[in-house]
């Protein structure tokens, strides 16, 4: 078990590079991304049984070439995308490495596929899973049970994402220096979707999904080491960090969620915190501050906290406002009422909460109702909060915060 592990972490570090590489050499990012996966497929049932080769790149890039030659090949094209190949490449690059080369790519591959799976032609469901099978090395089985989602429904959407990358025309090169700024912001959108999808999954028995958030933070260690000046890749990193901290103390045995104010932070990773907590210091000094870097100094204010009551609401709130000026959304404003309420009571919160009554964006989902359900009790209006509770309980799709709610529903009746 410990060695398929080993070889699952070693394919995933290594299918960014091997897919770079290919894509540089030979253009058509889909069949190259096709031939990855069906080396990355051959090396996870060879490797724990042989034993990993001496160069474990060299192998994916000798399989993975040779699987898009036979590609090449069936579709009775392979003179003229040689054709295309020579134009482009100098004599060097038409020669296949061996197995036991290790050609170290010249520019940074991660980056680029980061770039490219998050293309604005791509809708923002497809950028996560293609980003996730292309830069993650996950293979659409996995990422289909991450959203749990058959394999037959993701495996199209993963097709349509290639194909609309393929349709726009676009190359395996960094966008222009004009577009990078925009198209940065859709990277870092995408990793904290994937990375908020593993901390609460939108649906199912269990309340987090480990493999996602830990591949988010990794690829987003990858986008830091390619981007080391980058104040929001580094908000990000230490948000992602500062957050999953808590992940051990956020359930009980049996899968139940646990609050945050009700958490045994004796569980929380202080290795985690401490590199969070000196990131976003770090970075907050360093000039202009981004959202993610605000959203990172609210969970270092938590992190740093002895117990609930020792944390620093009034450094929180001021914080949010901060935030919401700099980036306003409706979760960024049912946040600020929770602030607000421990600063000025629950009242305060809930007109705060009022404000939001015709957005959709938020009315429609369960967290407008569990907030004002929490604050409804915090207020003593039992029969309100109770009201709230089960309207919450009804809307959400995860079952652990399900039964949370519920149960906190049936406590006001008990």
């Amino acid at each position: 078990m410990d060695e398929r592990v080993s070889v699952e972490g070693l394919l995933r570090e290594l299918a960014p590079q091997v897919l770079g590489f290919l894509a540089r050499r030979h253009g058509q990012f889909d069949l190259c991304e096709d031939a990855v996966q069906e080396a990355l497929l051959a090396a996870a049932t060879q490797w724990p049984v042989d034993g990993v080769p001496a160069n474990p790149r060299g192998w994916l890039i000798t399989v993975a070439t040779r699987r898009l030659t036979d590609a090449f090949r069936s579709e009775n094209a392979r003179r003229r995308r040689e054709d295309n190949v020579a134009a482009m490449a100098g004599p060097e690059e038409l020669v296949s490495p061996g197995a036991d080369v290790d050609e170290a790519p010249d520019t940074d591959d991660t980056l680029t596929l980061l770039f490219l799976c998050c293309h604005p032609a791509v809708t923002p469901a497809s950028q996560v899973a293609l980003t996730l099978r292309a830069v993650g090395g996950l293979t659409t089985a996995e990422i289909a049970r991450a959203f749990m989602v058959p394999e037959a429904t993701m495996a199209p959407r993963i097709s349509r994402a290639k194909k609309s990358i393929k349709a726009a025309g676009s190359r395996f090169v960094m966008p222009p220096e004009s577009e990078r700024a925009d198209r940065l912001r859709v990277v870092l959108q995408v990793l904290y979707l994937i990375f908020n999808e593993g901390y609460t999954a939108s649906s199912g028995e269990d309340l987090q999904r480990v493999e996602l958030t830990a591949e988010a933070i990794r690829l987003t260690r990858m986008l830091r080491a390619a981007l080391p000046d980058g104040g929001e890749v580094a908000g990000l990193l230490a948000l992602m960090l500062l957050t999953d901290s808590r992940r051990a103390a956020r359930t009980t045995a049996d899968g139940g969620l646990v609050p945050i104010d009700e958490q045994d932070r004796s569980l929380w990773d202080r290795a985690q915190i401490t590199e969070g907590a000196d990131l976003i210091l770090h970075t907050l000094q360093q000039g202009a501050v981004g959202s993610y870097q605000l959203q990172a100094a609210i969970a270092a204010v938590h992190a740093e906290a002895p117990s609930a009551d020792e944390t620093d609401w009034r450094q929180i709130l001021a914080l949010y406002l901060l935030l919401e000026k700099l980036a306003p959304n409706p979760m960024v404003t049912l946040n600020r009422a929770i602030a607000l309420a421990q600063v000025e009571g629950p009242q305060a919160g809930l007109d705060l909460l009022a404000t939001l009554e015709d957005d959709k964006n938020i009315t429609e989902t369960h967290r407008l109702d569990a907030v004002r359900a929490h604050l409804y009790e915090r207020a003593g209006d039992p029969a309100k909060a109770h009201e709230h509770y089960l309207a919450a309980a009804r809307r959400t799709t995860s079952l652990p915060e399900q039964r949370y709610l519920q149960a906190k529903a049936d406590a006001l009746t008990g």
